[in-house]
């Protein structure tokens, strides 16, 4: 009887174990996410991994492509769908894909000369050579870097909480290439380099571009590497049919990808729950501004997958998922060793100067980006890389790799404006031809009314803060005078100035403070010969000459030199004149003629202005600025500078900013219409991004203006009873007005509507392109 109990007790433990050993010899399948390419449509993919998330659905593997691999790396490293939602939500596309470098982080000696061309051309080897690419990537760079910086350590794909696979193309072999190791941030980077769009990335001995040329939709990888379950996310659309290829970029776009569409059927058919996104979505590969709206989109494939992948979750639940997880990362870090590749001799001191980024000093992340944009702000790279180092006994190193303009180049823009006409911008900048760190240009306006710049500039000190520059200007217009609102005569007028200067950046970005010595003299004569036809003024000849000492202060966050929708501009000088030089022929024997010297006199002028961001499309705008000149007593025999030294005043009017430091914009005035003495001003608008690019800008502009000495001026500024029109006695001048404008491929397009009090007159202005640059 014990043995049948015995016999009993050992099948009731087979019929209890048995199933469970068996369950346990089981295999989990092998699960893999794959991601198509799509451009800003790879947005949709955002909520498959959501959807995964809520599901309890953890891949094995992730195979992305393009903007798929952005989104596949960033889960593989362990970031949510949540948080992958999250940070395209937060993301500035404009800035991230709109390429360039914004103004904000430009340094201040180079902020004059950035952005000011349509065109820029290298010049080596004899010939002028045109950039390779449409799209700046450094601000892709930097976030892409940042974003996978809890992973620095990892050189190996497979380590990641997720493997991973980026997909490209070696342009140069013509091979599709699988990228399983080594830098995570360039793998994501070369996946995603549309050829002519964006820079191809070197890689070993070969150059990579987007992987979409050859496999957009990588379904085969992911089956080449073992997958048994794949989930396919697609937003490609794989052959457009011949009714949608009607235009240029739709044929070139389907022929750069007819490999990839090829195989398109075939990887989708590989695919055990497809998530065709197509249908749904109604934007276009370059609408990342589009991402929310893109992103809504994506969760109808889902919903309509959703019962499928709930199946999946109950068919793996009897399985041990792996663990998905940001890992964790210091926040500080210690580098032991920092290498500088790809950086001339002439340039390495400035860079490394810029970087700040020294051995054996602790460091977050955001001081590394922060370091490299500095660098980055000296234009003298096309773009900078950074790479971790990790040495075999856990030291940590830092690679910065420079990829630097050439020595010489040549930019050029063309311009129009109802004061000044047309004209062509030509220009010449040099790097380090005059010494390590320095600059050197020259820049002509061939037009009816010509302009010229040679300028030097050169940095200097341990950490090349100081900095010099030498500029000579000239300018010869034909000016239009106005007297009592209204127009009666021409002159021709010729401004030269001679300016030296010495300034220490307070932050290589936002501030200088410095002091100089300019000379500048103003010469005019009528356009008719006054024994024809006599002028309004009875002169015959003008000249003023004027040697200044001085001392400056800037300040400069804004990010872009168009339509800026945010940052501070505060500006202020104070200068001494040490010599004023008058001398005047009269064509009328009523009429003085004068040779000698004004009064010396004391300038003070603050500028602020302020663009406040109140929606993603509205931008405030306020500005007051004030500019003051204290004049010396007069003695026996100095000639009245309040009178006759009009090379020194300052002048208002015009939409544009005039090259000659004394300018100021005063819409509703014609350029340089109005000299005077004193003046307060505020100016009002706002900036509504309208379309595209489009912009109004309605704005209100009042001053009150001075004629003659501060002490008189300060008496009646608020109180104001002359008029402007007189040019007499202290004066309000009001203007309001708008400005429509087009941001086009040569430059600002810009109509001004624009009324002025006193005149009673509505004034209109039109700009197009790019104009000749202020200096400071």
């Amino acid at each position: 009887m014990n043995i049948y109990k015995r016999l009993a007790v050992l099948i009731l433990l087979f019929l209890f174990i048995a199933p469970q050993v068996l369950q346990s010899q089981e295999k989990k399948p092998k699960v893999a996410l794959v991601l198509s390419g799509g451009g800003a449509k790879g947005v949709a993919h955002i909520p498959v991994l959501q959807a995964l998330d809520s599901l309890g659905i953890v891949p094995d593997l992730v195979v992305g492509n393009s903007m798929g691999s952005i989104v596949g790396a960033l889960y593989a490293v362990g970031y949510s769908g949540n948080r992958i939602a999250n940070i395209a939500k937060q993301a500035n596309w404009n800035e991230l894909i709109g390429g360039g470098t914004a103004l904000s982080k430009v340094s201040v000696e180079e902020k004059s000369e950035f952005s000011r061309y349509l065109v820029e051309l290298n010049w080596a080897d004899g010939k002028l050579k045109p950039g390779s690419f449409l799209v700046n990537d450094q601000n892709l760079r930097g976030f892409i870097a940042s974003l996978t910086f809890p992973v620095y350590n990892v050189d190996d794909f497979d380590d990641l909480s997720i493997p991973f696979r980026a997909i490209a193309t070696d342009i140069v072999n013509g091979k599709e290439v699988v990228l399983d190791r080594g830098s995570l941030s360039l793998a994501m980077r070369a996946s995603m380099s549309i050829p002519g769009i964006f820079r191809a990335v070197p890689y070993e001995d070969t150059l990579l571009v987007d992987g979409g040329l050859l496999n957009n939709f990588p379904v085969d990888v992911a089956k080449d590497l073992g997958a048994d379950i794949i989930i396919g996310s697609d937003v490609g659309s794989g052959m457009v049919s011949k009714e949608k290829l009607n235009n240029f970029a739709s044929l070139l776009f389907q022929a750069g990808m007819i490999n990839s569409n090829l195989k398109h059927p075939e990887n989708r058919a590989l695919c055990d729950i497809l998530i065709e996104h197509t249908p749904n979505l109604t934007y276009s590969t370059g609408d990342f501004t589009k991402a929310d709206a893109i992103y809504e989109q994506g969760k109808k494939a889902v919903q309509q997958n959703l019962d499928t992948l709930a199946a999946l979750s109950r068919q793996l639940k009897k399985f041990k998922q792996r663990t998905h997880q940001l890992p964790d990362a210091p926040n500080e870090f210690v580098l032991d060793t920092v290498i500088y590749k790809g950086m001339s001799k002439t340039n390495l001191a400035l860079v490394k100067a810029r970087t700040a980024i020294f051995p054996n000093k602790a460091y977050t992340p955001e001081d590394v980006l922060d370091g490299v944009n500095r660098a980055m702000g000296t234009t003298i790279f096309n773009h900078i890389t950074y790479t971790p180092i990790l040495f075999e006994d856990n030291r940590l190193g830092i690679e910065i790799k420079g990829f630097e303009r050439s020595k010489h180049q040549v930019k050029g823009s063309l311009h129009y404006d109802g004061d000044y006409g047309v004209g062509l911008i030509l220009n010449y900048t040099g790097r380090n031809i005059i010494g390590n760190a320095s600059r050197t240009l020259a820049t002509i306006d061939i037009s009816e009314q010509p302009k010229l710049r040679v300028q030097h500039q050169k940095n200097f000190g341990l950490d090349r803060n100081w900095w010099w520059r030498s500029e000579a200007f000239v300018q010869q217009l034909r000016q239009k005078v106005f007297v009592g609102g209204k127009y009666v005569d021409d002159f021709k007028y010729r401004y030269h100035a001679f300016d030296f200067q010495i300034n220490r950046n307070l932050s290589s970005l936002r501030s200088y403070v410095g002091f100089g010595l300019k000379h500048h003299n103003t010469n005019f004569k009528p356009t008719t010969d006054p024994d024809i036809n006599d002028n309004i003024f009875k002169i015959r000849k003008y000249s003023n000459n004027n040697t200044e000492l001085y001392a400056q202060y800037h300040y400069n966050s804004t990010n872009a030199v168009f339509f800026p929708i945010r940052g501070t501009i505060l500006k202020s000088y104070l200068g001494r004149s040490l010599r004023n030089d008058v001398r005047m022929s009269a064509s009328d024997n009523t009429f003085p003629n004068l040779n000698g010297s004004t009064n010396n006199f004391i300038r003070f002028g603050i500028d602020y202005q302020k663009n406040i961001p109140l929606s993603q499309r509205t931008t405030a705008i306020f500005g007051a600025s004030g500019y003051f000149i204290f004049e010396d007593t007069l003695r026996n025999n100095d000639i009245s500078f309040s009178d006759y030294g009009l090379n020194s005043k300052y002048f208002l009017g015009g939409n544009l900013h005039n090259p000659r430091m004394e300018s100021f914009v005063f819409p509703g005035l014609k350029q340089g219409e109005l000299g005077v003495n004193q003046f307060l001003k505020l100016n009002l608008g706002v900036q509504i991004h309208a379309l595209n690019r489009v912009y109004i800008k309605p704005h209100v502009n009042v001053a009150s203006v001075g004629f003659d000495s501060f002490s008189d001026f300060a008496k009646n500024a608020f109180t104001a009873k002359g008029k402007w029109t007189n040019s007499t006695e202290t004066s309000f001048l009001l203007s309001a007005g708008s400005t429509f404008s087009y941001n086009s491929l040569l430059g600002p397009i810009d109509f001004d509507l624009s009324w002025v009090n006193n005149a009673d007159k509505v004034r209109f202005f039109i700009g197009i392109g790019v104009h000749f640059n202020r200096s400071n």
